[in-house]
């Protein structure tokens, strides 16, 4: 079966959303175009690879999450080093171990640059000429970005650039990982530098990415991140903590009144995160096989009761029959 799949971004917390992929995998979907914000775009990205779930899981439960937290020569300085890292670098870790590691994955299943991502059926598809899309933000000029489509406003041919890449841009979670940059030249003098950071600043959840006002011919599946118990309120008792909740804020509010409509609720597989932090790499390693499954429940508890017909008559007002006008149905006939 064809489905289309987003996934939100969360930190360590995807682990949820690849128990969520594998019983979704389990039930026959295959997966057309797939789209992710921040940590969602690393699943996506490895998908539209070619990887499945339990592929996905094999790979990154050999990883210590704690080598993402990588440091260049300043960020050693003890006492200082993070301090001047914020300051000069914009961000406390190079981000450098990502990349590095999609790379790698990415080079395995034979995908480089977007050109190997190409769908042509799609040719005159803008959205779905790329199997994947990854959300990023430009802070510089305030816009939210679908890659790799966007590149072209920089004067980069979407083709050549590295997934890897793209997916880096879309993962840098302001302040924790050093912002990506693009130099474009204006004229052969002057050159503007673009920051780039996290997707989930301007949408961490890009449910709408492939929408239209045509009714589907496949469902959308978003897979999202939810906090266990409720809303819960956030204690500020000094700089740190409110860096902190902001930051959450920021990442969480935008896509609230998209979330709340109709259509968003009715095809979200929401997964309690178990009150597993976006950033907690140091504590993940102990809690990823019970984020999975926590993962794969939901799921199939989704699933269990999803009808795509169902969820087209709800959500869309399906096309009227064009009788001709001098057919005249008598029901004493029938």
């Amino acid at each position: 079966m064809k489905a289309d799949a987003i996934f939100e971004g969360g930190g360590v917390k995807a682990f949820c959303m690849l128990g969520a992929l594998f019983e979704a995998e389990q039930r026959g979907y295959q997966w057309e175009n797939l789209a992710g914000s921040s940590a969602g775009a690393i699943i996506a990205a490895l998908v539209a690879a070619g990887y499945n779930a339990l592929e996905i899981k094999e790979q990154f439960w050999q990883i210590d999450f704690r080598y993402f937290k990588d440091v260049d020569l300043i960020g050693r300085i003890p006492i200082i080093g993070n301090a001047l890292n914020l300051w000069f670098r914009h961000g406390l870790y190079l981000g450098d171990y990502l990349e590095n590691l999609l790379r790698e994955l990415l080079a395995a299943k034979g995908i480089f640059t977007f050109k190997d991502l190409v769908r042509k059926e799609y040719a005159s598809d803008h959205i779905r000429h790329y199997k994947l899309v990854v959300i990023a933000t430009d802070v510089t000029r305030r816009k939210l970005l679908k890659l790799p489509h966007d590149f072209k406003e920089y004067g980069i041919d979407p083709d050549s650039m590295e997934v890897c890449k793209a997916v880096r841009m879309s993962s840098s979670l302001p302040f924790f990982f050093q912002p990506c940059k693009i130099h474009s030249r204006k004229t052969k003098k002057q050159q503007e530098t673009y920051y780039l950071i996290d997707g989930g600043v301007l949408s961490n959840f890009p449910v709408w990415v492939f929408d239209n006002d045509e009714v589907p011919l496949w469902p959308t599946f978003g897979f999202k991140v939810v906090e266990t118990g409720g809303s819960e309120t956030t204690k500020i008792n000094n700089p740190f903590d409110l860096f902190k909740a902001t930051l959450s804020t920021m990442l969480e509010a935008h896509d609230k009144i998209y979330e709340s409509n109709l259509k968003s609720k009715l095809r979200t597989i929401s997964i309690p995160s178990l009150g597993i932090k976006t950033t907690d790499f140091d504590n993940i390693n102990k809690k990823k096989e019970a984020l999975f499954q926590s993962g794969r429940q939901a799921a199939a508890s989704f699933f269990d009761n999803w009808n795509f017909e169902s969820f087209k008559l709800q959500c869309y007002t399906l096309p009227k029959l064009n009788l001709p006008t001098d057919i005249h149905l008598d029901h004493q006939e029938y």
